[in-house]
């Protein structure tokens, strides 16, 4: 007689939890701003962690307890995350205080910058073309 394998539909984590089991006390700093650059990028932890070449609960520990990196680790993951060690670290960045775009706008290009450098290329290149494109009307208006 041959095992029978059962599986229950209405498992907690069958769908419907797939992130796991939430903890019960709060991330550190690190591991807060880890989880939120994960997620904006849309990686799962067992994603992070093939690409840094860990296990998954290796890289869940990084987002839930206090740890201590190799600064070799931090620029990897902040690369794979398309963030900043800066940001990752949680040092404040100087304000601009002028010459910048501001609000909305501002919000699209920082965004814009945590693409991979391909797609800020193509960025670059569609506001570029706006640009010059505006730029020539303007000129053909004031004529």
């Amino acid at each position: 007689m041959q095992p029978l394998s059962i599986t229950f539909l209405n498992n907690a984590y069958h769908g419907i939890m797939d992130t796991g089991r939430p903890s019960k006390r709060p991330r550190p700093a690190f591991g807060e701003r880890l989880h939120v650059a994960r997620e904006a990028v849309g990686l799962s932890q067992a994603q992070v962690a093939e690409k840094l070449r860990i296990s998954q609960a290796g890289y869940s520990s990084w987002e839930r307890d206090p740890v201590a990196l190799h600064p070799e680790q931090i620029v990897t993951v902040a690369q794979i995350l398309r963030v900043s060690v800066d940001e990752l670290l949680g040092v404040d960045q100087p304000k601009i205080k002028s010459g910048g775009p501001v609000g909305k706008l501002r919000r699209v290009f920082e965004e814009a910058c945590r693409l991979p450098r391909h797609q800020q290329g193509k960025v670059a290149e569609f506001v570029e073309g706006f640009l010059t494109l505006h730029r020539n009307n303007g000129h053909k208006q004031a004529a």
